[in-house]
């Protein structure tokens, strides 16, 4: 499989000549009218143009490019724990027009399918589906657009937990390919709690055709839904717990070690710092716990940071060789957290590139909110919104 190449001395260096050679960031509006009757201005870098690239969807996920080179986009339906989500190939791309003319069903009946992703070996494709309560594959062939074949399920996984009148559980799950390793995401079942099953909060390591092999890769982790490999280091976003204010605790985009012990539910980082949660301090802590290390970039709290992309090649000095990330937003719309694509900067912090999708401190004055963003050409990306079911393209104007 292909594994984006850079060094970690390379990422920093050409991280700190784009940021900090640039001016402040300028954003403009771009009038969006979407089918629903919905209009409204999206804010994006001056050089930058945003359109709707296609319409139409209940909850689209995440993106996964295929390896014939076609759009793949989950759809989870609703918020509801439901059976009900579909997997779309996005079809019939325009570059004059920008948009999609067709969304195929790849699949449809799936559990809250987040994630799908695409694995070669031996001349061979698969795609596997991340649901609520298992892990799957298919053959997968070019031009395929439907399954070739039966299911061959590889892990099950707790499919309960607490309501969100409780701070809720997480039903997401997420994939990724390192080495010819899968890694899969299991959030926790609650807000903040001793777990009773070690399946839950943790990243787990496995061969992927068999499932055979799997350990703990990381653990202490609340909610990590997305999930990147860029040149053997392992990225990922994580949520922080409820109920501590505001402000607390910071919600993470890091980089995630082998064996390494990330906080939930005994610590959280707040402004930086590595705060013991009062609430288990006098917990019996298994023996792997220990004090977490500081994540280089927190965000603020109740952002909801989902998919990230790093960007390679891009022919725009602002946003090359940077991470880009998804804020899907609190639940709350009081909180005005999220709701935004950002750009993580060398020092620790980061910017908006695009805004507008949070326009008022009530439901109806949120137009979108972003969950994953791809890139797609040298001067491009997709923002997938699974509020308004709708998919968004950006793109640096020549």
């Amino acid at each position: 499989m292909h594994v984006k190449k850079i060094s970690a001395t390379a990422f920093c260096y050409f991280v700190i000549i784009n940021v900090f050679s640039q001016s402040p960031l300028k954003l403009i509006d771009q009038p969006i009218s979407l089918k629903k009757n919905i209009s409204f201005n999206l804010k994006v870098p001056k050089e930058y143009r945003i359109a709707v690239a296609y319409e139409g969807l209940n909850r689209p996920r995440f993106f996964a490019k295929s390896p014939d080179g076609r759009l793949f986009v989950t759809d989870m339906f609703d918020k509801s724990d439901n059976s009900k989500g579909k997997i779309y190939i996005l079809e019939n791309w325009s570059d004059s027009t920008r948009q999609f003319t067709k969304a195929t069903i790849f699949m449809e009946g799936l559990r809250n399918p987040n994630q799908v992703a695409f694995y070669t070996t031996n001349n061979q494709s698969y795609i596997f589906i991340a649901e609520t309560h298992r892990l799957s594959y298919y053959t997968y062939n070019s031009g395929d657009n439907k399954p070739t074949g039966a299911a061959k399920v590889i892990a099950i996984f707790p499919d309960y937990g607490l309501s969100y009148k409780y701070g809720g559980w997480h039903l997401t799950r997420s994939i990724a390919f390192n080495n010819d390793k899968l890694y899969i995401s299991v959030g926790s079942s609650c807000d903040a709690c001793i777990e009773k099953e070690d399946v839950r909060a943790v990243i787990l390591e496995m061969n992927p055709l068999d499932g055979s092999n799997r350990n703990f890769y990381a653990r202490g982790l609340r909610n990590a839904v997305g999930l990147k490999w860029i040149n053997n280091e392992f990225w990922a976003t994580n949520m922080g717990r409820d109920n501590r204010g505001p402000d607390n605790p910071d919600e993470q985009l890091m980089k995630i070690d082998r064996n390494a012990f990330y906080g939930w539910p005994y610590y959280y980082q707040h402004k930086k710092q590595i705060i013991a949660d009062p609430d288990f301090k006098d917990s019996v802590k298994p023996y792997w716990v220990k004090r977490p290390l500081i994540s280089k970039w927190p965000i603020k709290a109740h952002s909801a940071p989902l998919g990230f992309e790093y960007l390679t090649n891009f022919k725009d000095s602002l946003l090359n060789k940077s991470f880009i990330e998804a804020l899907h937003g609190s639940t709350s719309v009081w909180r005005q957290r999220g709701n935004a694509v950002v750009q993580m900067l060398a020092n620790g912090t980061y910017r908006e590139i695009v805004i507008g999708f949070l326009q008022g401190t009530t439901e109806n004055k949120r137009f979108g909110r972003p969950c994953d963003v791809m890139q797609w050409k040298d001067n491009s990306f997709f923002i997938s919104d699974d509020k308004n079911g709708v998919i968004y393209y950006v793109w640096k104007e020549n």
